[in-house]
Parts: C-alpha cells; sequence; structure tokens
C-alpha cells in the first residue's frame, strides 16, 4: 500500500511547489477586483452608460424593456435598477451570485433565457465591461 501513496508522490502532476503561488495570486485577484461596494449607484450606473455606447448607443443605457421619452428618463430606469437590485442582492442574491455586480448582470444583462446566441455572447461580455470601466474611472 505504501507503494502506491510513493509512486503518486513521485509521478503526480501536481507539485507542491506551484500551490502557493495560485493560491496567492487567486487571493490577490480577489482583493483588487471591483467590487460594487466600492463604487456608489451613481458610478455604477455612470459605467453602464459608457459600456452601452453612451451618446451614441441605439437605447440609452442599454434599457430595451421599458419605453422612455428622454435620456434623462433612460438614466433614472437605469437608477433605479441598480438601487433595487443592490438591495435585491442583499436581500436574497448574495446565496447565488458571488458578488453584487454579477448578480445586477444577471437581472441588467442576461446571458441566459430567450437570447439569440449572438446576444448570449454580446451579453457574456457585459459584466467584464462593466469591471473594467468602474476600475478605470473610479478605482479607489
Amino acid at each position: 500500500m505504501s507503494d502506491i501513496f510513493e509512486w503518486q508522490k513521485n509521478n503526480s502532476p501536481l507539485k507542491p511547489e506551484w500551490l502557493l503561488p495560485v493560491i496567492m495570486s487567486l487571493i490577490l485577484l480577489i482583493i483588487t477586483s471591483a467590487r460594487a461596494d466600492d463604487y456608489t449607484d451613481e458610478q455604477i450606473v455612470d459605467a453602464i452608460y459608457i459600456i452601452e455606447g453612451g451618446s451614441r448607443a441605439q437605447f440609452a443605457y442599454g434599457i430595451r424593456s421599458i419605453k422612455y421619452s428622454t435620456i434623462v428618463e433612460a438614466r433614472k430606469i437605469c437608477f433605479n435598477t441598480v438601487r433595487k437590485n443592490r438591495k435585491r442582492y442583499a436581500d436574497y442574491g448574495y446565496k447565488q451570485y458571488p458578488d453584487y455586480l454579477s448578480f445586477l448582470q444577471f437581472r441588467y444583462c442576461p446571458t441566459r433565457g430567450k437570447l439569440s446566441k449572438a446576444e448570449q455572447k454580446l451579453n457574456g461580455h457585459w459584466l467584464l465591461n462593466l469591471r473594467k470601466q468602474l476600475a478605470k474611472k473610479w478605482r479607489k
């Protein structure tokens, strides 16, 4: 029986020397990643405006499901969505999602459901783009 353990120890591709650097890298990534509580609702709304196309967007703030007349009205809809979903995340979203921004993507720009493959692919970049924009403009 000890021969098996000796063989595994000598022939395993998982060497302990790389484990510590990997763990440290993951910890650094988690610590430095954009977290929603690092940003105000207004900063998140501003970042959404930018990643959704800014002044050139066909749908202001990416809002397609609710009719609006002006960009001010679209901003208010976006702001209310961000604010209400922060509360929803605190109430129950934290059970399923690792952070608020991931939860917000599920609600604001889903990657599942009645979407074409192109929409799924496009929406799949939303969270990464949001995090990058937040870190670029308002990293604390």
